[in-house]
């Protein structure tokens, strides 16, 4: 695994919720200054990035869906074990918060990993897929054959409207699945909600986050 950096800003309150966001780069910074945009309640964030964005947010093996680009590995439980045993409680410990609930949210990648982290521990309350690769082949399948290790209280889903609209045969499910995960969630109770955008994948990525996130600390 590649060398984790980590980024928090404090909330005003020690127990204030702490949003954990794992980011491709330093994309963090515009999802923050959206969250200020937004007026969000109060909260902790702590970005993560450095990790190999299609080996350890891969909940499984998987083939790649563009010619030429290496397959998904599948290093998602240990890096979820890195992140909820070592990284998250590290920052906590180092920053003396105290919160009084722990979140996930991703975009992309991140937002599939985000989701699949339900099914694998209870440690997050809850979780924000934005755009999330819920077309990775064997999710929905599995989302509908497993059951969330804990109950989280909030998950926020969201898409834009064109991201369906691709020649890419495994990608365009990704509006049927999404929209099938947020049934599946909704019909087991969960406070779920699906927010659809205007555009495809790579229109306004920090103000999408920004939602999600602002939806769960709401």
């Amino acid at each position: 695994m590649n060398r984790i950096h980590t980024f928090i800003q404090e909330g005003r309150s020690e127990t204030a919720p702490l949003v954990v966001l794992n980011s491709f780069g330093d994309e963090w910074k515009r999802v923050a200054e959206e969250l200020e945009n937004l007026d969000s309640p109060d909260h902790a964030f702590l970005a993560v990035s450095g990790f190999e964005w299609n080996v350890d947010l891969s909940p499984w093996k998987a083939p790649a869906v563009f010619k030429g680009e290496p397959d998904f590995g599948a290093g998602a439980d240990a890096y979820l074990e890195r992140l909820t045993i070592e990284i998250v409680p590290d920052a906590i410990r180092e920053y003396g918060l105290n919160p009084c609930a722990v979140y996930i949210a991703g975009y992309s990648m991140a937002g599939l990993f985000a989701i699949y982290s339900l099914y694998k521990t209870d440690y997050f309350s809850g979780a924000a897929s934005c755009s999330g690769s819920l077309w990775y082949p064997g999710f929905i399948d599995y989302a509908r054959a497993n059951d969330f290790a804990g109950t989280p209280s909030k998950v926020y889903l969201s898409l834009g409207d064109r991201e369906a609209k691709t020649r890419n045969p495994v990608m365009a499910t990704v509006e049927d699945n999404t929209k099938a995960t947020a049934a599946l969630y909704k019909g087991k109770g969960v406070d779920v909600v699906l927010e659809m955008n205007k555009g495809g994948h790579f229109d306004e990525p920090a103000l999408r986050t920004a939602k999600g996130i602002a939806w769960l600390l709401g």
